[in-house]
């Protein structure tokens, strides 16, 4: 997946966009941070999340990590595979590691959002 051609969210979810659909995951800042990963707990199918929403929860040996919408919509999709392999989150966060799709309600919440740039200065700013 082309990491410039996404979008990113302050809180370390990515977005990747397909019409009105939004796969979101986390990032691999946001993996590297957590490290050992033990749990993810998935959103249901058919929930409706606005933007900032809660929609699940990433558990490592060191924290738990809340997963907050960045678009507003209906969950269409979540990816099972993960629950099984969490590795795919270290493995291959940008790919097989996603963890959620969402037909976005308003297009205009990607406006919102930053691009690698802008995201990649934002993690350098928390690790000072």
């Amino acid at each position: 997946m082309d990491l410039a051609s996404l979008k990113y969210a302050r809180s370390h979810e990515w977005v990747a966009v397909e019409g009105d659909i939004a796969t979101i995951g986390i990032t691999d800042f946001a993996v590297k941070a957590l490290t050992d990963l033990v749990y993810v707990d998935l959103p249901a199918v058919g929930k409706h999340l606005n933007v900032g929403d809660n929609c699940g929860e990433v558990e490592s040996v060191k924290a738990v990590s809340d997963l907050y919408a960045p678009v507003s919509g209906e969950i269409i999709e979540i990816n099972q595979l993960i629950s099984d392999n969490l590795d795919l989150l270290s493995s291959d966060a940008f790919g097989k590691g996603w963890i959620l799709k969402i037909r976005m309600a308003n297009l205009a919440d990607l406006d919102q959002l930053l691009d690698r740039a802008a995201y990649e200065q934002n993690c350098q700013n928390e690790d000072h």
